[in-house]
């Protein structure tokens, strides 16, 4: 349906309505409303719809690994509760000030240093899992394939005895 011009608007709502309508507006903004228009032309722009690509899948897994980093590395504790970087502790013997990384004995508390390396200990362990999915690769060479599968297995046994040994250090004698 083709749009209506203001003389066809102007003339139905007069005939419908008296003229009140047209009559009560004030001439200075008929005068703004009309004028300008009468030899100004709105210009023609040709937009185009914005087209949005899907991120590639390794885009899309590198976010994922990520968010698992700062959720598992306790992201959220450190900024909400703002613990110190590493700690320190005092050597009976000659009185020296050691670092610590590790509260040790409070499951509950961690220091910043102390969730960083765990997060990234379980991301390693998860990293294996991917290397040695990718060594089933059936369209890879075996060199490729055997050297996914050694990576792979070393960073699951690392991961996985690194994080016994941080158990460890936090709970002592939980695993005995």
């Amino acid at each position: 349906m083709a749009p209506r011009s203001d003389s066809q608007t102007f003339t139905t709502s007069s005939g419908a309505s008296d003229g009140s309508n047209q009559s009560s507006i004030d001439p200075i903004f008929h005068l703004l409303r009309i004028l300008p228009f009468s030899y100004l032309q709105p210009p023609r722009l040709r937009l185009k719809i914005p087209s949005f690509t899907l991120p590639s899948p390794m885009t899309v897994y590198a976010l994922i690994l990520l968010t698992y980093f700062l959720v598992v590395s306790g992201f959220v504790y450190d900024v909400i509760v703002e613990p110190p970087g590493i700690g320190s502790t005092q050597d009976p013997i000659t009185g020296t000030v050691r670092p610590v990384v590790f509260m040790p004995g409070r499951v509950n508390g961690q220091y910043i240093i102390e969730g960083l390396s765990s997060g990234f200990m379980f991301v390693l362990g998860g990293l294996g899992i991917v290397m040695l999915d990718l060594a089933l690769d059936k369209n890879r060479a075996k060199s490729v394939k055997d050297s996914y599968a050694i990576a792979g297995v070393c960073s699951v046994v690392i991961a996985y005895v690194m994080s016994m040994l941080f158990i460890r250090i936090k709970i002592p004698g939980y695993l005995n």
